[in-house]
């Protein structure tokens, strides 16, 4: 390849491939020097005596379930982080959304969110048509000083978002301040510049303080797969409270969960029911 320089004579040959691939070291360095990305790369500190930490917001955090049946608890995980980085002058979650998984998945019912501590009037939902609309939405949106949060049900593993996407959202929402939550479904996993991945499986619920035969709170598992801006803990067991996750010993022995015990010798009574484990 050569340049031609208007005017002259002599030929000038353009720069070697080592040449330009350190000239686009430089520019990579002075974009990761932004005070901004620099605060989301430092070490986050881990909660009091083990406590799941309340996580700041500008981080892109992968939230992975199994399968799509057990999507509710990672959308309750992303929903319980989300009510925290709403404030005053951050009024405003927005919830993306294909229109077919809405056709198919269902919308957000606002009981639900009211459930979390989230007014239903706080949520701005929005459907694009393909995943690539989705993706460019969420970077927009990522911009809006409006939003404490972002979350995206994304579903398995679309061809649009790759590595250089997902790099692209993790620069945007470091400098802005912002989070997306990327809501993933099934066992496999793909390269990802996000800032945190996350497993949740649900668990069994709590008792109700009111009746013991009714689910009580909501349990899920978390497992971190990916980061290491958690120090000295990878697993928490969060219960939902009214003022956000408490977290519970990591691993309950089966003979504390409610309800669990030898197996029942005989056909018994309706009204012993209550004695059985519970699911959520």
């Amino acid at each position: 390849m050569f340049l031609f320089c208007s005017g002259n004579a002599h030929i000038m040959q353009a720069p070697n491939r080592q040449q330009r691939l350190a000239a686009l070291r430089d520019v990579i360095a002075n974009i990761e020097r932004k005070p901004a990305l620099l605060q989301a790369r430092a070490p986050l500190l881990s909660g009091a005596d083990g406590a799941f930490p309340a996580l700041p917001g500008g981080l892109v955090q992968e939230v992975f379930t199994d399968t799509m049946r057990d999507g509710g608890a990672g959308l309750a995980f992303a929903l319980g982080q989300s009510r925290a980085l709403l404030t005053p002058r951050r009024p405003l979650l927005l919830f993306l959304q294909l229109t077919e998984d809405g056709r198919f998945f269902g919308l957000p019912y606002g009981p639900g969110l009211a459930h979390f501590g989230l007014d239903p009037a706080q949520m701005v939902l929005v459907r694009p048509k393909d995943m690539s609309q989705l993706l460019w939405a969420a970077e927009e949106a990522l911009g809006c000083t409006a939003l404490g949060a972002v979350v995206a049900e994304i579903g398995a593993m679309p061809a649009s978002l790759d590595f250089t996407a997902s790099r692209r959202l993790s620069l945007r929402a470091a400098e802005t301040g912002t989070s997306l939550f990327l809501l993933r479904y099934g066992r496999a996993r793909e390269a990802s510049a996000a800032h945190l991945r996350w497993h949740v499986s649900p668990q069994r619920s709590a008792r109700h303080r009111h009746d013991s035969g009714a689910p009580g709170a909501a349990r899920w598992l978390l497992l971190l797969e990916r980061g290491v801006a958690l120090q000295n803990q990878s697993e928490w067991l969060l219960e939902w409270r009214e003022n956000g996750f408490a977290t519970l010993p990591p691993r309950l022995r089966q003979s504390e969960w409610p309800g669990a015990g030898a197996a029942l010798p005989r056909p018994l009574p309706a009204s012993l029911a209550d004695r059985l484990s519970q699911t959520a």
